[in-house]
């Protein structure tokens, strides 16, 4: 299932030959991860870090599905704002969710530090700005809630927007302790890393089922069967091979690469976003790029002329420049992704309700990649036979709205 298409920007910052090795032999694994994205990548390092035997295995490249078209931004704060997590979870789990990502957020910090490639991870605060004045209310009673439970933020009121950004919008919410990152060059450094530790890494491999044998699971793929004491599905917004994911909506995304800008960019490079759903998200890139993400469309098809995508690509640079006139960005890449979005705004990460050793980590919705690493320390811990605190929140059996069934079948 192709997931992406026009010219992706990640893999060409990157030109390092694979490390990757194809064999199959009879060892039995700690643990099989089946895809070789971020989430793949932060859990087997998670496993790694534990001390266990771990092996991926991807159908294509490893980094080269959904990891390739990730924009990058970084931020503890999510789709669904906390203080409408409350409304929905209540108060406990809300803040905790948020907690969580912090954490993670951290943890993705120490991470990159660690790795054989530089993945580019800078700290940045982000502007989510007000799309419209209905809007500002909203942004007020988010900086509220979040200031009552220590997270980093500020309030800036329409002048002090424009002031500091040139933005003209009626106000906006500032949170600290966010990040940008190359999502390529950080898959790809994890996975050199956990290599040269004794991971196998197992790309071109198709996953054709998973069967149990006197507690064995037996990984079937189209280059022979892997052994392994427990299965994690890491496989984004492809289909995994076992258990049918439900609770999802799958949409399509546009994003352009705009050429170098010689100016100076925005209040400390700050990541935007706004509160209008689809929202408009920028971000600045080391070669003084703009990355702008939007105009999402409720589909699941990507197979779509070029010239589609380019002219939605020409359309976000045109609405950046209206956010940000003194920059007049100028388009050089476009290209389309599929991402996945579940019907309460948070991921898909736990047990199967009916198979014990098989996991999933299916970070969906605008946050993938904390998700992802939240949720690699989760499974770590279940794997040791522990119950990590707060997994309930985003466990595969967990109540949904509208749904009286597991998440996961």
């Amino acid at each position: 299932m192709a997931i992406h298409a026009g010219q992706l920007y990640w893999p060409t910052t990157m030109n390092e030959a694979s490390t990757i090795q194809n064999h199959v032999d009879e060892k039995i694994y700690d643990a099989v991860i089946i895809g070789g994205g971020m989430s793949g990548a932060l859990t087997a390092l998670s496993l790694v870090n534990a001390g266990l035997k771990v092996a991926i295995v991807d159908q294509k490249e490893f980094a080269d599905g959904s990891t390739a078209a990730n924009t990058g931004l970084l931020q503890y704060s999510n789709d669904i704002m906390l203080h409408e997590l409350i409304e929905q979870i209540g108060e406990e789990k809300a803040i905790a969710f948020y907690q969580l990502c912090y954490k993670a957020l951290n943890d993705l910090h120490e991470t990159a530090g660690k790795l054989p490639i530089d993945p580019e991870f800078i700290n940045r605060p982000s502007i989510y700005y007000a799309s419209d004045e209905n809007d500002l209310r909203k942004i007020k009673k988010e900086f509220e809630v979040l200031s009552t439970y220590d997270f980093p933020c500020e309030y800036w009121d329409h002048s002090t927007l424009i002031d500091r950004t040139g933005i003209n919008k009626p106000g906006a919410l500032l949170t600290y302790g966010d990040a940008e990152v190359n999502p390529y060059k950080l898959v790809r450094g994890i996975l050199q890393m956990i290599q040269s530790q004794g991971a196998d890494l197992h790309s071109g491999l198709r996953v054709e089922d998973v069967i149990e044998t006197e507690g064995i699971l037996h990984v079937v793929t189209s280059g022979g069967k892997i052994k392994a004491r427990n299965v994690i599905y890491t496989t984004g917004y492809v289909k995994p091979p076992v258990g049918k994911l439900t609770g999802d909506v799958l949409k399509r995304t546009y994003v352009a690469v705009s050429k170098p800008i010689q100016q100076p960019a925005w209040f400390e490079k700050a990541l935007i976003w706004e509160t209008k759903r689809p929202y408009l998200y920028m971000r600045t890139t080391v070669d003084d790029r703009i990355i702008i993400g939007g105009l999402d469309e409720e589909t699941d098809q990507i197979n779509i002329p070029l010239e589609a995508i380019q002219a939605k690509a020409e359309r976000l640079i045109r609405e950046a420049n209206e956010l940000l006139p003194g920059l007049q960005m100028e388009l050089e890449m476009s290209y389309c992704a599929l991402f996945g979005e579940s019907q309460d705004e948070l991921p898909f990460i736990g047990r199967h309700p009916e198979k014990p050793h098989q996991y999933y980590l299916l970070g969906y919705g605008g946050n993938g990649t904390v998700y992802s690493m939240l949720g690699a320390k989760m499974l770590t811990e279940m794997i040791q036979g522990k119950e990590p605190a707060h997994s309930q929140i985003v466990g595969l059996d967990r109540s949904v709205p509208g749904m009286n069934h597991t998440i996961i079948r």
